[in-house]
């Protein structure tokens, strides 16, 4: 007796059934699923279940190209308390703010003639697959949150906000601000610190740096819509300002917001902004003051901002007192 025989001997005495070729002259089907199961259970007493990782997602079809819906993005300069918000509004529960990812370095590679022949054939751009490679990434982690909104915080990003407003044309902005002079010294202070032991710098280059993202800020607030927000006015009195916020989203105030510490938030590590021990309290904690004379390269945007009628020094060129 062959293999076909024995097996289809040893079927029969279990189930009743036999193996048989089906007729030439009709396609084989998949069985429905509720024969298969009834099979399986006569033979072994149990039956077939969705293995976890075929479960379907939740992310809804894209709209215009997109699969993400009004995200929100955080613009600011750097050392400007944008970790700190972060964590405030990650505290709510209908938003999701995860650490720093900067857009400007995640990009697709297409740099040979090849396939740039068959972008063209397709009719897309390096910008659009960019965008598309942002659009997927940040929709995958909001998925993955359980929550509806993302909140994206990275200071580098304000670098290319032209095309982070066209690739979600439906994103929405918080501007934050602090005293220039105050944000510049604390970002020279961080490299004097070794917060991050690749970088090195000394106070022009954290000034020149400083300038740079502060001017681009600006270009963003004046061309965008969206709600400015003041660190100082965060720290200061920190429910109003985040009731603003809030309705600025159209969300409900959560106290909870309030006392972020009692919320575990990914990112308090070198490279994902802030992660001072300060930070790291999960206190809202008063901003310190600002230094006291203002370098004369700042004194243009401090002035756009509202900062020299607040007490500051007059401008002059070098480097100012310590700050925060």
């Amino acid at each position: 007796m062959g293999w076909k025989e024995r097996t289809n001997a040893l079927l029969v005495g279990a189930t009743g059934y036999q193996l048989s070729r089906p007729p030439q002259d009709r396609a084989w089907r998949m069985p429905p699923p509720e024969r298969t199961n009834a099979l399986l259970v006569r033979l072994t007493g149990r039956q077939l279940t969705r293995p976890p990782s075929a479960r379907v997602s939740h992310i809804p079809p894209p709209r215009g190209g997109r699969l993400l819906t009004g995200p929100v993005f955080i613009f600011s300069a750097a050392r400007a308390g944008s970790t700190l918000l972060r964590a405030i509004m990650g505290s709510h529960p209908g938003l999701y703010a995860p650490p720093e990812l900067p857009l400007k370095q995640l990009r697709v590679r297409a740099e040979t003639k090849w396939i740039k022949a068959s972008l063209d054939n397709l009719r897309l751009t390096v910008d659009e697959l960019d965008y598309l490679l942002w659009d997927r990434v940040l929709a995958d982690a909001l998925e993955r949150s359980g929550k509806p909104t993302i909140v994206v915080k990275t200071p580098s990003n304000v670098l290319v906000w032209k095309q982070i407003a066209t690739c979600w044309p439906d994103a929405r902005f918080i501007f934050l601000l602090r005293h220039p002079a105050a944000s510049v010294a604390s970002l020279h202070s961080q490299w004097n610190g070794n917060w991050h032991p690749d970088e090195d710098g000394s106070f022009g280059e954290a000034l020149a740096k400083g300038l740079r993202y502060m001017s681009t800020l600006e270009e963003a607030r004046s061309a965008l819509d969206g709600l400015t927000v003041r660190y100082e006015e965060l720290t200061a009195d920190p429910e109003a300002t985040v009731r603003e916020i809030c309705a600025f989203l159209g969300v409900p105030f959560e106290p909870r917001m309030l006392d972020y510490g009692r919320f575990e938030h990914e990112g308090f590590a070198v490279g994902l902004g802030d992660s001072s021990e300060k930070i790291r309290s999960g206190r809202i904690q008063e901003a310190a003051p600002p230094p006291e004379q203002v370098p004369a390269e700042l004194a243009g945007i401090c002035a756009s901002w509202g900062y020299l009628e607040a007490g500051a020094g007059p401008a002059r060129p070098g480097r100012p007192g310590s700050g925060s």
